[in-house]
């Protein structure tokens, strides 16, 4: 089942077109969103909460069609936002307990699930300290747990590691993988892309609301290419690569092996045997999103 399926969908703000014509098909797991600020990716995300609703299109949420279905959505999604959006005077575990009661759970059980939730996110020796005087990132922790403390279906989070020190870079993604073992899915937001390639399995790329790309990240993200440094003139090994398929790039001492079908590893160990080459370094070079991000052409504004 899809998680979020969306067709010819369109918001705008006046006269900006923040999505223009958007068709998506989410499945089930951890899915990235990504794109530069201003892509459409917190819009996006509004539309499936359905605090914003769509000026075109149709959008549908754990197979619930908005804005007709938005309670039970909410009722089965959590959210997480980017702002400091927390009550400064509250502490986490009241805060978090509220939230609980909001996802429909009694008094009680309410308290004891924010517990259990803010000792999942290392908030718990925390959790009677007024959330104003928590730091960023126990902030972000104290996001995540109330978005979570319903037992959602579904998390959408947006920017999760925003404002994060490395360490506490770490410690959030950390959180966020492990939301999978639970049973539940998530669609991240962000501009890092290395967060995305670290944490999801499908990937949907956005620039100016259009999708670039969308895929399984093993399909985006493959070890396609192999960097050789041979020892020597080239010309041999060079020529014995252009009687292949191969496509190959020159950095210097280095040589940048691709191609399109097949092992790359093989086509370069014949090449080097059929020449007689000597190589100091082989291994392979990783295509990452940042690569394919900035490979795929925009979609450009039609007059």
């Amino acid at each position: 089942m899809s998680i979020v399926a969306a067709t010819d969908l369109h918001f705008a703000y006046g006269e900006i077109k923040a999505l223009d014509g958007l068709a998506i098909d989410m499945p089930e797991g951890t899915v990235g969103l990504v794109g530069a600020n201003g892509a459409g990716k917190t819009t996006l995300l509004k539309l499936l909460l359905g605090v914003l609703q769509p000026t075109g299109g149709a959008v549908e949420v754990l197979g619930h069609r908005l804005p007709g279905g938005t309670l039970e959505v909410r009722s089965r999604v959590g959210w997480m936002p980017e702002g400091d959006c927390l009550p400064p005077d509250q502490t986490a575990a009241d805060f978090i307990g509220y939230a609980a009661e909001l996802g429909g759970l009694p008094t009680r059980a309410a308290r004891q699930r924010a517990s259990d939730v803010l000792t999942l996110v290392g908030l718990h020796e925390e959790r009677f300290r007024r959330i104003g005087e928590f730091s960023t990132g126990m902030k972000q922790r104290a996001k995540l747990a109330q978005a979570i403390v319903h037992d959602p279906e579904l998390v959408l989070l947006d920017e999760p590691t925003a404002g994060l020190d490395p360490e506490g870079r770490e410690e959030m993604l950390d959180l966020v993988g492990r939301l999978a073992g639970f049973g539940i899915n998530a669609v991240i937001s962000s501009h890092v892309l290395t967060d995305i390639e670290r944490t999801c399995d499908w990937v949907v790329m956005l620039d100016g609301g259009h999708v670039l790309r969308s895929g399984p990240m093993s399909d985006l993200s493959t070890a396609d290419e192999v960097e050789v440094e041979v020892i020597g003139d080239p010309a041999a090994f060079l020529s014995a690569l252009a009687a292949t398929a191969a496509q190959v790039a020159e950095t210097g001492p280095t040589l940048t092996v691709r191609v399109a079908e097949g092992d790359p590893f093989l086509l370069v160990r014949d090449a080097l045997a059929a020449s007689g080459t000597g190589i100091r370094r082989l291994h392979p070079r990783r295509t990452t999103l940042e690569d394919i991000f900035l490979s795929v052409e925009p979609v450009e504004e039609q007059p």
